[in-house]
């Protein structure tokens, strides 16, 4: 056993480092969340389900590290709400509970990887006390993890018990046997779905945005198939993807019509709709259900928030959706100087993307922002000079880069 001294100096030790990681814990929580994406499938969730993980992880390194930094009992701690949410939705979308608990343990291999980089940013490695200093850390970390895991497999059970005995729940696997089964045919995907799978289809995602820890009845979802229903004239097939998301089908044998004006009209404001273009047969199913899930993720990281989101409005920032962190680059490299957040570099922006959009005429873009046209010139040159370079060189790169950052602008 270690004497008093020793003792105080490894609490102290372990203390230091846990202030330390939290000083970084925001940069700590994405650079983690990225690493689960990148090595387990099952956390490549759409924006809610991802904004929700994000914050079942920041929950958990929270309380990681306040339970290190002062010396909190094990006993006293319970499942972060968050990661008690999470388990549910993973449960709910039929992702495996081992890949959740996977995450977990990675998670705990990294958070040990940050205490030895603290240990010697600190300058602690050299002490007498680092070994059981680290022992400490390891063994309290790990207690926690395990206390966690026991309640999440419970957690998680429970939920996928729920989950499959509800009404509807056979059809969702039925429709997820067809969005995940690759050598399936169209003859055995209609049987599956009882519709004609060489129809026209067009998909649409609808959720409600409100916060993750708040109550929620999912039969609001069935609200939006039924403003669905009377905008296309026709009966759609709808499935609950988990307990805030439902996924919605209109079939026809020519290509679904849509009244979009009475859609946004009826929409309730509580709900949200994504819509794919339509499209034919098995891919066409699957491809039309891809583009309005891109399509609400557009939508969850707009600045307006549209009640309905058109995948065909949004097709580009849409189609880049899936690396968030290439896009973050490759932006901050062709508008160098142009991607910070306050009003005066949001104002040059939206001025250059209409000036581009008028064909580089100022005169246009002046009449269509409603300023005169010098003003336009003075922020097209001052655009240009933050750059470092004329916009005429490569203008659809620059487009493409404007419009990425106006409409995923909660990702860049």
């Amino acid at each position: 056993m270690l004497a008093d001294a020793d003792g105080a100096d490894v609490l102290t030790m372990v203390a230091a480092v846990a202030r330390d990681i939290d000083a970084r814990l925001p940069g700590l929580t994405v650079e983690m969340t990225d690493w689960f994406a990148e090595v387990i499938p099952e956390f490549r969730h759409d924006e809610t389900v991802r904004r929700l993980m994000v914050a079942s992880t920041s929950a958990n390194l929270t309380e990681i590290v306040d339970m290190l930094a002062h010396s909190i009992p094990l006993e006293q701690i319970a499942v972060p709400a968050a990661a008690a949410e999470y388990a549910r939705r993973f449960a709910q979308h039929e992702l495996s509970l081992e890949a959740l608990l996977r995450a977990y343990r990675l998670g705990e291999q990294m958070f040990g990887q940050w205490a030895l980089a603290s240990l010697r940013r600190l300058g602690l490695h050299d002490s007498p006390c680092v070994l059981d200093a680290v022992a400490e850390l390891s063994s309290r970390t790990n207690r926690y993890i395990d206390q966690v895991i026991e309640a999440l497999i419970d957690i998680y059970e429970t939920e996928r018990r729920r989950w499959t005995t509800r009404t509807g729940a056979g059809q969702a696997t039925r429709v997820r046997m067809v969005l995940e089964t690759e050598q399936l045919t169209d003859e055995a995907a209609s049987e599956l779905l009882g519709i004609p799978m060489t129809a026209w289809h067009r998909a649409a995602v609808v959720w409600t945005p409100a916060p993750a820890d708040a109550t929620f009845d999912d039969t609001v979802l069935q609200v939006g198939a039924r403003v669905l229903q009377e905008a296309s004239g026709r009966s759609p097939l709808a499935v609950l993807a988990d307990s805030r998301t439902l996924w919605v089908w209109l079939s026809a044998a020519e290509p679904p019509p849509l009244d979009l004006d009475l859609l946004r009209a009826r929409t309730p404001a509580r709900l949200r709709i994504a819509l794919g273009a339509p499209s034919r047969g098995l891919d066409g199913f699957r491809g039309s259900l891809a583009e309005a899930r891109r399509a609400r993720t557009v939508a969850e990281t707009a600045e307006d928030r549209p009640v309905v989101t058109d995948f065909d409005d949004v097709a580009v920032a849409a189609l880049l959706t899936d690396h968030s962190g290439d896009l973050r680059h490759w932006v901050d490299r062709v508008l160098p100087g142009l991607t910070g957040d306050d009003p005066g570099i949001r104002q040059l922006r939206e001025t250059l993307q209409v000036f581009l959009e008028c064909n580089g005429s100022y005169t246009q873009a002046a009449a269509r922002l409603h300023l005169h046209k010098n003003t336009v010139h003075y922020r097209v040159r001052k655009a240009e000079d933050l750059r470092g370079r004329p916009v005429g060189a490569d203008r659809l790169a620059v487009e493409v880069a404007l419009r990425a950052a106006a409409q995923l602008r909660g990702r860049l």
